[in-house]
């Protein structure tokens, strides 16, 4: 297959990101499949057609469903809110169409077994939206540990950290609402943390939480684009219905221990997506905020050198980095999501299945679900009991 034509369902933050990556894609990355960007749909008339027109679109349309009935499109690309995957992964599925779904995969554990076992049944691709697997850093840190560079692994430690809801007057956006996003910090940076613990350190075993929402009443917003909304001047509020705040520890199948916590009310934090990984051999630590450097540590260094070093994950030795700029020149944030849709179009001319895919999307579905459990008996909860 020379190209994957597209329609996507989704237009705001997460649909300029994938829009970016499909049409930078063929630009540096030549020799793979190219995505074709067919039709974009979103429910609102004009903010969709000013969309289209923005990311370089061919049409546009309002309804998803007619998607489907095209025989011109061959992927459908989810980054709706997360209380429409399930019906348009169903849908797509059955229509014979492969599909490309944001995280978190579904708001329950149940929709997203139920997903996974539609989209193999019918015997299309799958991937789920995990960008941040997709630093360069973060593939030297999977490398290294692959390579026993770490030794035994014995810590892992995370924590997504972000400021956006401080402000009590910061409207009701629908990433605060349990009925449309599944859930609050937990599973909007904290299914991030969790891929990253599942790609780097293995399966975990059980869990044990606590979470918190801080500001229980918010005002109704008039207007959302991305983490931005403004808010109604008649003074009324609604129901926040998620958490503001859950941190986790858990124990991984490989004897390790971890340690997680996502946070929308870490002032001074815009977007701390970190992790610190110790071993018998050494240490590495990420930190996203400066998404090109993993911080090294080696045991077996001269005493009178130890210490962390800066590696610049940028020469042509570090994933994807020789289809970028000269060493030392940097990528950012939409750099991530072209590099998830370079193994989405490999996996199309080799012939496989993406990764990660819906069964990496159910296994963190399970820790959140485990989580939740454990906070709601106020107890450790085995992974393999939800």
């Amino acid at each position: 297959m020379e190209n994957i034509r597209i329609g996507m369902v989704g237009y705001k933050f997460m649909g300029k990101a994938h829009s970016h990556a499909y049409r930078d894609l063929p630009l540096f990355f030549p020799n793979t499949v190219h995505p074709e960007m067919k039709v974009i749909c979103g429910r609102d008339p004009e903010g969709v057609a000013t969309a289209a027109k923005q990311f370089g679109w061919e049409e546009y349309t309002t309804d998803w469903k007619i998607l489907l009935d095209r025989d011109d499109i061959d992927l459908i690309d989810i980054n709706a809110p997360s209380d429409v995957h399930k019906e348009i992964t169903i849908a797509a599925a059955q229509a014979g169409k492969h599909v490309f779904c944001e995280k978190p995969l579904a708001l329950t554990l149940e929709d997203s077994r139920e997903m996974l076992q539609v989209v193999e049944a019918a015997g299309v691709k799958h991937m789920v939206g995990f960008n941040y697997r997709f630093a360069p850093a973060v593939m030297l840190a999977k490398k290294l540990i692959d390579e026993g560079n770490l030794g035994e692994i014995y810590h892992f430690r995370a924590h997504f950290l972000q400021d956006w809801l401080v402000d009590p007057n910061f409207p009701l956006a629908w990433r605060l609402q349990k009925d449309v996003a599944g859930s609050g910090s937990h599973g909007d940076l904290g299914a991030h943390l969790i891929d990253l613990a599942h790609y780097l350190i293995g399966d975990m075993t059980e869990v044990i939480g606590m979470s918190e929402t801080f500001i229980k009443e918010r005002p109704i917003p008039t207007q959302m684009t991305g983490l931005s909304a403004k808010g109604s001047d008649s003074g009324e509020k609604g129901e926040v219905t998620v958490d503001d705040a859950t941190l986790f520890l858990t124990r991984f199948a490989n004897g390790a221990l971890g340690s997680f916590e996502a946070t929308r009310f870490a002032a001074g934090h815009r977007c701390t997506n970190s992790f610190e990984i110790n071993g018998s051999k050494g240490s590495v630590v990420f930190d996203f905020e400066r998404m090109n450097e993993l911080q090294v540590y080696f045991v077996d260094d001269r005493d009178d050198v130890q210490g962390f070093r800066r590696v610049l994950a940028t020469d042509p030795s570090h994933a994807f980095a020789e289809a970028w700029w000269p060493p030392g020149h940097t990528i950012g944030y939409e750099h991530t999501f072209i590099h998830e849709v370079v193994e989405l179009m490999e996996s199309f001319r080799e012939d496989r299945q993406p990764v990660p895919n819906f069964r990496d999307g159910v296994k963190c579905q399970e820790v959140l679900a485990a989580v939740d459990l454990s906070i709601e008996k106020r107890q450790w909860i085995r992974i393999s009991d939800v």
